[in-house]
C-alpha cells in the first residue's frame, strides 16, 4: 500500500522563499557531514497511545475538535538536536506519528518557551522531561493560527540516545499533556500522551514531515511551507518506508513499515 501527499505550491513571498532556500542549502551541506540526519542524529524510539480529554476547548482543527473516542496508537522519536550528551544543554525534539483517515500523520515538536514570545523560539534544555515542547511554526486552523504544545505530566523518557537503551527501564513510562493555543493566547489541554521504550529501535522508517503528513483539518501557511520544506526535501527521500504505530498494524495483520509516494 502506498500514500500520496504531494506538497502544494510554495509561497510567493520572496523573503520566505529566500529563507527556505538558504536553510535548504545549509541542511544539504550538513547532511554531507552527518548522513542521513543532519540534525537529531541519534534518538530513542518510543511507543504508546494518545487519549483525548473530554470537553476540551475547541481548536478549530478537525482532528482535535472531533477527537477519536478511544486510544490512538502512537510511535515517537525523542532526540537531541545536536546530539550532545546529557547533561549538556541541547534543543530537544519529540516527533509523533499516528494514523487518521487511513493515513499516517506526523506532529513535530521541539523544546521552546511556553509563553509569548518565547514559544516561537528554540530553547536548549538539560533534562528533556523538563522541556516545554511546541510546534514553533503554527498550523492554519478554521479561526486562525494554532500552535500545538506538550509538557510532562509524570515520568521521563527512558532514553534519548541509543547508547542509553541498554541500561534503560523498558517499563518506565513518560506521560505528557498535549495542548493547543492561538498564536498569542493561553494553552488549552486536549489530550494525554503516554510513551514507553519501543522494543524495535530501527528508525529507518521514522523520517517525520508534518507538512507532507498533516494533521487532519489543519492547513499550512504558504510562508511556513516555503521556509521549512526545502530543507526537508533536500535531506529526506521522496519515496521511502513509513513505519506505523504497532497497534493498528498488528490488529489488521499489516506490516509496520509501508511505502510512501510523494
Amino acid at each position: 500500500m502506498s500514500f500520496s501527499a504531494a506538497p502544494p505550491p510554495w509561497s510567493r513571498s520572496p523573503a520566505a522563499r529566500g529563507l527556505g532556500e538558504l536553510l535548504g542549502a545549509a541542511f544539504h551541506v550538513l547532511q554531507r557531514v552527518r548522513h542521513p540526519r543532519p540534525l537529531h542524529p541519534r534518538g530513542a524510539i518510543l511507543s504508546g497511545e494518545l487519549r483525548g480529554i473530554p470537553d476540551a476547548a475547541p481548536a478549530g482543527i478537525r482532528w482535535i475538535d472531533d477527537a477519536p473516542a478511544g486510544p490512538v496508537p502512537v510511535i515517537a522519536r525523542v532526540s537531541r538536536s545536536l546530539g550532545l550528551p546529557a547533561p549538556l544543554p541541547d534543543v530537544a525534539g519529540l516527533a509523533l506519528r499516528f494514523e487518521a483517515d487511513g493515513r499516517p500523520v506526523d506532529v513535530e515538536l521541539a523544546s521552546t518557551g511556553w509563553l509569548v514570545p518565547a514559544r516561537f523560539a528554540l530553547l536548549p534544555v538539560r533534562r528533556i522531561e523538563r522541556a516545554r515542547f511546541g510546534t514553533l511554526l503554527p498550523y492554519r486552523g478554521e479561526r486562525g493560527a494554532v500552535s500545538l504544545g506538550a509538557r510532562t505530566l509524570s515520568g521521563r523518557p527512558p532514553a534519548t540516545d541509543p547508547r542509553e537503551i541498554a541500561r534503560a527501564d523498558p517499563a518506565a513510562g513518560w506521560t505528557l499533556t498535549l495542548g493547543h493555543a492561538r498564536a498569542f493566547g493561553p494553552w488549552h489541554p486536549f489530550a494525554r500522551l503516554t510513551l514507553r521504550l519501543d522494543p524495535d529501535q530501527d528508525d529507518r522508517g521514522l523520517r517525520f514531515d508534518a507538512v507532507r503528513r498533516p494533521l487532519p483539518g489543519a492547513g499550512v501557511y504558504d510562508a511556513v511551507r516555503a521556509v521549512r520544506q526545502p530543507s526537508y526535501l533536500r535531506v529526506q527521500p521522496a519515496d521511502g518506508p513509513v513505519r506505523l504505530p504497532r497497534g493498528r498494524a498488528a490488529e489488521e495483520g499489516m506490516p509496520r513499515t509501508r511505502t510512501i509516494t510523494e
